[in-house]
């Protein structure tokens, strides 16, 4: 179980992220929920210590991350919100990074790499440089490296963003798997259907603002015959039709 706390981050003046706290179980798809700005990347570059959190705190299995950063960062797997990184190296110089730096095994990280590369159809392109790949295979290269390891926690800022559809449908598969199995899968999204589809449980961020933590099931109870996007749209301040409309109730209070 993932626990924050009271979480807040300044960029000079900007404040994005205001007083966080939310709970993200195991073994469930939880997935955040924004609109651009609203602090989405912000948690989550949180949670994997990219940024440090200008006040509040991160606990995994109650262990503060602070005090447990390397042993923490080597159970979560980490797609990041862009593949643009590390393009000067071939796919296979940057999966030996990824393999160095979690310590995996040889034969370990042998045979998962083979089976990673046939699913996601990248087998022979080992020698490639990431620069000379599309954006859907850079983003295919990151998301191997992530489960390279195979993580305890997923932890993915728009991880279908550039996939093709049998790409994308097969990452969707792997994660159900993961938390069928009882692990965590954190990921982000722009695609409402795709949250109503995959998420058991979401939080959903205004301005820097938790506005939701809970269950999609509770969530489309609350307002019958709706879809998520409705329900999102409404919550986040504008209607599907660009209209201003009064923001929902705090679900806990209906």
């Amino acid at each position: 179980m993932i626990e924050v706390v009271g979480l807040k981050k300044n960029y000079g003046e900007t404040q994005a992220l205001k007083g966080v706290d939310l709970t993200i179980p195991n073994g469930k798809i939880f997935g955040f929920l924004g609109h651009n700005g609203a602090g989405k990347s912000t948690i989550i570059k949180s949670l994997v210590s990219i940024i440090e959190p200008t006040e509040g705190k991160i606990y995994f299995d109650g262990e503060e991350l602070i005090n447990n950063r390397l042993d923490i960062k080597k159970s979560i797997g980490y797609v990041p919100d862009t593949p643009d990184m590390f393009l000067q190296l071939t796919a296979e110089e940057y999966w030996d990074l990824v393999a160095a730096a979690y310590e995996i095994p040889k034969d370990v990280r042998q045979q998962r790499q083979e089976e990673l590369l046939a699913l996601f159809e990248m087998t022979g392109k080992e020698s490639d440089t990431l620069e000379g790949f599309s954006h859907g295979m850079r983003q295919k290269a990151i998301v191997i490296g992530a489960l390279l390891s195979d993580p305890d926690i997923w932890i993915l800022d728009e991880p279908l963003q550039g996939l093709d559809p049998q790409a994308a449908f097969d990452l969707k598969e792997l994660m159900k798997k993961h938390a069928e199995n009882g692990k965590t899968v954190i990921f982000s999204t722009h695609i409402l259907s795709t949250a109503e589809q995959l998420c058991d449980e979401l939080a959903i961020l205004k301005k820097g603002e938790l506005i939701y933590n809970g269950s999609v099931k509770d969530l489309l109870a609350s307002a019958e015959n709706e879809s998520l996007e409705k329900i999102y749209l409404k919550m986040t301040g504008k209607h599907s039709n660009g209209e201003l409309i009064e923001e929902l109730e705090e679900m806990e209070d209906e």
